[in-house]
């Protein structure tokens, strides 16, 4: 076992047994690049960052895979997922894969990282050849790439529609120790699927700092809908830190939903790449702090290929002393013509001690575009409080119905069912409750409410677009 600030090649070799040499070298090379890069590489936003939050001498990794207790809920989340498909990771050990008959006979695989490199190692090898990484441009992503211990391999054959989502359930041990993850998607041509991520911690013990570091890439190839939603619901006390690559080819879509709650400290980037003509990625994240928490949220457009479209929209609700920090670019390269891009940043502070800061940008090498941004940080309108508490509400009741009506333009775009789970984690938040889904008779009822209204939503659009 070594800590983060140990982090050197005697580790990476001890995590690495086994693999091709092509991969122990990207190893090698992102290792170098960890070792020398800062915790914040861009100067313009090193003041604003809450990285020092992360504790490298007190996050210790394991060298080896070892096997772990699942009791409780995730045991129960175990039950609900061998109906399905999908993989449940606790810690550093192979994770346990559920792939029903239907999905299997497509020719889906769903498996654990190190028996992807065993038995799949020239569909992982195409994808990292195809979409080369630059470990200079985050040290994380450097360390995810250098000493990642686990992970998931996802792959969708061309023209294979997926109904059912792939669920991916992971979990930090119950031993105190971290993880770092690496984890790779690709839907072929003409496919549609989605993935359902959810990130669990049960809490370190005193003068240990868990942490989860992980690298997702995506390759979206022509025609292609990949979605792939993360529902973070991590212990207050760790940290997760999370680099998201997408890369999408001629005419296809890359959605990236996003729900976050838990964790100490959580810092995503997401970088979704349009290389082909026609292609088009989005990126919607739900932000809810509480107590000492810290958000820092990076989400990138870049636009390679003509005529794509990209979208990033996150709202942020903020209570206590809790932060956010939301930074995003727009990139429209010399041949991105006929591109148009948004992207948003939004936050609603609910306690004097809350703060939110946004730093969006553009970048453009061409003309015939249209791009836009905008952010907004406001505390909550007391006239709003007091018109609702005339109708009957209480005070706190007053809040959640202003920040209900706040979020419901990002959650409407998720689709009734991850709808419910968000609303599902955001309920048990305010209240204090343990984040982790569960098919309970609360969640029965919210998901019941979410169909409704998209019925009623659909019918009413129809209706509108009829009589137009």
């Amino acid at each position: 076992m070594t800590t983060l600030s140990g982090v050197n090649q005697s580790h990476v070799d001890a995590v690495s047994k086994g693999e091709p040499a092509w991969l122990l070298q990207a190893r090698k090379d992102a290792l170098a690049k960890y070792l020398e890069l800062p915790a914040e590489v861009s100067p313009l936003y090193s003041k604003y960052s809450d990285a020092n939050r992360i504790k490298p001498e007190s996050v210790h990794l394991a060298t080896a895979p070892a096997k772990h207790t699942i009791a409780g809920d995730l045991a129960k989340r175990l039950e609900e997922l061998e109906k399905e498909t999908g993989i449940l990771q606790v810690g550093s050990e192979a994770g346990r894969v559920f792939v029903k008959d239907d999905v299997a006979k497509k020719g889906v695989i769903v498996a654990d990282i190190r028996q992807a490199l065993s038995k799949y190692a020239d569909l992982v090898k195409a994808h990292v050849d195809e979409n080369p990484l630059d470990f200079g441009e985050d040290r994380y992503l450097a360390l995810e790439t250098a000493a990642f211990q686990s992970g998931v391999f996802v792959y969708v054959p061309r023209n294979v529609v997926l109904d059912d989502p792939i669920r991916l359930i992971t979990s930090l041990a119950d031993d105190g120790t971290s993880l770092v993850s690496r984890n790779i998607l690709v839907a072929e041509e003409g496919t549609k699927a989605t993935v359902v991520q959810e990130l669990y911690a049960p809490g370190a013990g005193s003068g240990t700092q868990q942490g989860y570091f992980e690298l997702i890439e995506t390759s979206v190839k022509p025609n292609a809908h990949l979605e792939a939603v993360t529902l973070q619901a991590m212990g207050a006390d760790t940290v997760c830190v999370s680099n998201r690559k997408a890369f999408v080819e001629r005419d296809g879509k890359m959605s990236w939903y996003s729900g976050l709650f838990g964790s100490l400290l959580s810092r995503y980037r997401t970088d979704s790449v349009m290389k082909g003509a026609g292609s088009s990625a989005e990126d919607i994240e739900i932000v809810f702090g509480a107590g000492n928490q810290s958000f820092d949220v990076t989400s990138n457009l870049i636009h390679n290929g003509q005529h794509s479209r990209g979208r990033v929209q996150v709202k942020s609700v903020l209570k206590d002393t809790s932060k956010s920090l939301f930074k995003g670019m727009i990139k429209i390269g010399k041949d991105g013509k006929g591109t148009e891009s948004y992207l948003s940043g939004h936050a609603i502070l609910l306690d004097k001690g809350a703060k939110s800061d946004s730093i969006p940008g553009l970048e453009i090498l061409t003309n015939e575009v249209r791009a836009t941004h905008s952010a907004s940080v406001a505390q909550m309108d007391e006239g709003q409080i007091f018109y609702l508490m005339t109708r009957g509400l209480s005070r706190e009741g007053a809040k959640r119905e202003i920040v209900s009506g706040f979020l419901e333009p990002l959650s409407r775009k998720m689709g009734p069912t991850i709808r419910a789970w968000v609303n599902y984690l955001i309920e048990n938040k305010w209240q204090g409750n343990a984040l982790m889904l569960r098919t309970d008779e609360a969640m029965e009822q919210i998901l019941e409410v979410e169909k409704s209204r998209y019925r009623e939503t659909q019918d009413i659009f129809e209706k509108h677009y009829k009589y137009r």
